[in-house]
């Protein structure tokens, strides 16, 4: 096979041929070594390349699987993940000047647990300036591998880049209010927020400790479910931490979701453009065609109320992680800045606030999926937009960006798990991801439906042209 022949198999093809010995880790991963040179530098996807390592890693795989010793569907998998992963002795500059010469002296949970599965680790994905506010100048932009122009999404921009320009075959991206959906949409590849704890988030810079989430972005869902199960488990370095529920993901993607009853929040549709409406109407379609039961239902609190008061307690938190280097915050990017200075300012009252309109958000959330299982609409309410050539978007005054509507939000706020999923592409060209969220722990369930759906349609067949 030629390069691109290997990089554009699916994570699961991959590791199909890797478990039968017909294809060799090193040469999958030599092959996005040389994808990354070849591709990279029209998307500027990558911070740091871990070629030496990489490759040890994959001789290392290759003799255990030739060994008998092959240890499940992550082994011998090129990956990468969101440069606020503290990896060992490589480079975490969490997308900052600040950060730009550490080097952490151990793995993070999650990369721990990805490398014990066998995972061969590529490199660091480009990401927002601490996970908030702007790609630093030091660092330059990413660009969108669909329209070269346009917006790859935030904050985990370079993995959505990278996953869908065949770079490597999955990314850890992290999710404070949309940032693994966001830029999955925008990149019309699969990107899943787990349910709140499920992957430790020990080792990962937090931007809010009670909101963030950390979770794959890969090619299709199959490939998340392999991804996903590698990284999830119980940490006790992580007090957020939650107990695996002891399911198999990837077995869990029966195919059947006939029955499966599905909610359409009415506040959580309205307001985006036509032609993303329409894609998502037209994705509704084809899961009414496979069977599911399709409800109208209304989340008012959640959809009125949700992604300021998530502002209020992500920036209230933010401040608080970022007190020990408010003397070099001139060294921050505007929106970064911007965000930890509001913060400093949020009174206890307003974050108390802000807290109880969580709950009622979560107890509107919990009533609303006792009468569905699942919950539908976009991601977002516009298609990717073209890249800054003035003032970064993250310039744009805090409170402006905290009244802004945001359909993914609220499922942080709450904690359960979602995913976006490509459903297609505005007259434009550029690329959509229907969301799908369920029940707290339940991210089976959601996956389950978002492969019907994928399998489905052909969104995840096609790569752009690079």
């Amino acid at each position: 096979m030629t390069t691109q022949d290997l990089t554009s198999l699916t994570l699961t093809e991959a590791s199909n041929l890797i478990k039968a010995q017909k294809l060799s880790p090193v040469e999958l991963t030599q092959a996005c070594l040389d994808r990354i040179d070849a591709v990279d530098g029209k998307l500027n996807s990558f911070l740091t390349l871990c070629r030496n390592e990489a490759l040890a890693a994959a001789h290392y795989a290759e003799r255990e699987i030739s060994n008998g010793r092959h240890v499940g569907d992550f082994h011998g998998i090129p990956y990468a993940v969101k440069d606020i992963y503290n990896t060992a002795g490589i480079r975490t500059t969490n997308g900052s000047k600040v950060f730009k010469d550490n080097v952490p002296e151990a793995d993070c949970t999650a990369v721990a647990n990805l490398n014990n599965s066998g995972g061969v680790l590529v490199g660091k994905n480009h990401c927002l300036e601490f996970a908030c506010g702007n790609h630093h100048e030091i660092h330059g932009e990413v660009h969108n591998p669909w329209n070269l122009d346009h917006s790859p999404g935030g904050s985990s921009s370079g993995s959505g880049a990278a996953v869908a320009a065949c770079l490597i075959f999955g990314s850890m991206g992290s999710c404070t209010g949309g940032s693994i959906r966001g830029p999955a949409s925008n990149c019309s590849i699969v990107g899943h927020k787990p349910t709140y704890g499920l992957v430790s988030r020990h080792g990962v810079f937090a931007l809010s400790w009670s909101l963030d989430h950390a979770g794959p972005m890969t090619r299709t869902v199959e490939d998340c479910a392999i991804m996903l199960q590698a990284v999830a488990g119980y940490d006790p370095k992580d007090p957020s931490s939650v107990a695996n529920p002891g399911v198999d993901y990837r077995a869990a993607l029966t195919g059947n979701i006939r029955g499966l009853r599905i909610g359409i929040p009415k506040e959580l549709n309205e307001g985006c453009d036509d032609a993303i409406a329409s894609l998502i109407q037209d994705a509704i379609a084809v899961l009414m065609d496979l069977g599911a039961d399709i409800r109208e239902v209304s989340l008012p609190v959640s959809g009125a109320h949700a992604t300021l008061a998530g502002s209020v307690i992500t920036w209230s938190e933010e401040a608080q992680v970022h007190a020990p280097w408010f003397d070099q915050i001139q060294d921050y990017t505007e929106g970064a800045r911007q965000k930890v200075l509001t913060g400093a300012v949020v009174t206890g009252m307003q974050y108390h606030k802000a807290q109880q309109i969580r709950r009622m958000v979560i107890d509107e959330m919990n009533t609303v999926l006792k009468q569905v299982d699942l919950l539908v609409g976009p991601v977002a309410t516009s298609a990717p937009g073209p890249l800054p050539t003035g003032p970064a978007p993250g310039t744009k005054a805090a409170d402006s960006v905290a009244a802004e509507r945001s359909f993914s939000r609220p499922y942080n706020m709450t904690g359960t798990p979602a995913v976006s999923v490509p459903c297609g592409f505005t007259p434009e060209g550029l690329p959509i991801g229907l969301q799908i969220a369920g029940r707290f722990l339940d991210d089976a369930t959601v996956l389950r439906a978002a492969h019907a759906y994928e399998q489905a349609t052909p969104w995840h067949t096609m790569h752009p042209d690079l």
